[in-house]
């Protein structure tokens, strides 16, 4: 072990143990994985060789004025708090925009921080002390002026590879999940699963966070696309909506769940959607047409 990782997750408990007892009513602090701080001691003691998950945790703020809640979620990277923290904050009363100019703030306000430093607590006084703003000014953000400098956001697209997609409760997560955000892409399932979600940076992220918790592990990010846009990002889309995709299976194998799905089909898919290129990276294979 590392000493600059045994360093990094000693840090991580010292936080875990301040947020604690900042909130130590049952609920306040709702880890992702119950286990994950136990892990994390059994490494540091030796007695665990597995390098154990990252913790993750959302975290309920009570805004006094005006009087809302925010949830916190917060994942933090094994190297944290030598490399940015991950941070989202979402409120059912705040609309999209507002949501997403809060997290600008709160990212901002967060990068301010020099490598090493703990920022957990100074982002909750930060949500704490700043917050009460985006839920009263709602309105003012859709008044023209002439002054008004448009803002700068981040459009990502992500390309999610499973070994497998089969469980009807996961597909109609990931579907839910895909709708309720303001995102577009698709969702293959089958053998392999493979997943394509875009939009504005903040929505694919919770996207990603949310469809991998608490227990999704052959699932990993193989390539993601961004650019900076002012305007809302319609324009760069590939997809008009969030989908489920089926193609025809390879072979064929009745009823068992082994089957492969047609991958000359799902390269013609992409072809349609401009991303023929993503074909290599999800499989390492050259694409070739299907009437080849």
């Amino acid at each position: 072990m590392s000493a600059s990782m045994k360093e990094c997750l000693q840090l991580q408990l010292l936080e875990m143990e301040m947020l604690f007892s900042m909130f130590p009513n049952q609920g306040e602090v709702k880890l992702e994985d119950v286990n994950v701080l136990t892990n994390i001691k059994r490494y540091l003691e030796g007695k665990r060789e597995a390098l154990p998950p990252k913790i993750e945790f959302v975290i309920t703020l009570q805004i006094e004025e005006p009087k809302v809640k925010i949830d916190l979620q917060v994942t933090m990277p094994h190297s944290y708090p030598y490399v940015a923290l991950q941070l989202f904050g979402r409120s059912p009363e705040l609309d999209r925009q507002q949501q997403l100019l809060l997290n600008k703030g709160l990212t901002s306000y967060i990068g301010t921080f020099d490598p090493g430093e703990l920022c957990v607590c100074a982002a909750i006084q930060w949500l704490q002390d700043n917050s009460a703003s985006y839920f009263l000014n709602r309105k003012l953000v859709y008044e023209p002026s002439a002054q008004a400098k448009p803002v700068k956001n981040t459009f990502l697209r992500m390309w999610i590879y499973s070994h497998h997609i089969y469980q009807q409760d996961l597909r109609k997560k990931i579907l839910d999940v895909g709708k309720r955000l303001d995102v577009t892409g698709f969702c293959m399932t089958g053998k392999p699963g493979i997943i394509c979600v875009e939009g504005f940076k903040e929505h694919c992220e919770e996207f990603w966070h949310t469809i991998r918790y608490p227990n999704w592990k052959h699932i990993s990010c193989k390539h993601a696309e961004s650019v900076e846009t002012e305007g809302n990002g319609e324009d760069l889309r590939l997809f008009h909506s969030f989908e489920e995709l089926l193609l025809e299976a390879h072979g064929d194998y009745g009823l068992r769940n082994d089957y492969h799905m047609n991958l000359g089909q799902f390269l013609e898919f992409l072809k349609k959607h401009k991303s023929e290129h993503v074909f290599q990276i999800l499989f390492g294979i050259e694409s070739k047409s299907s009437d080849s």
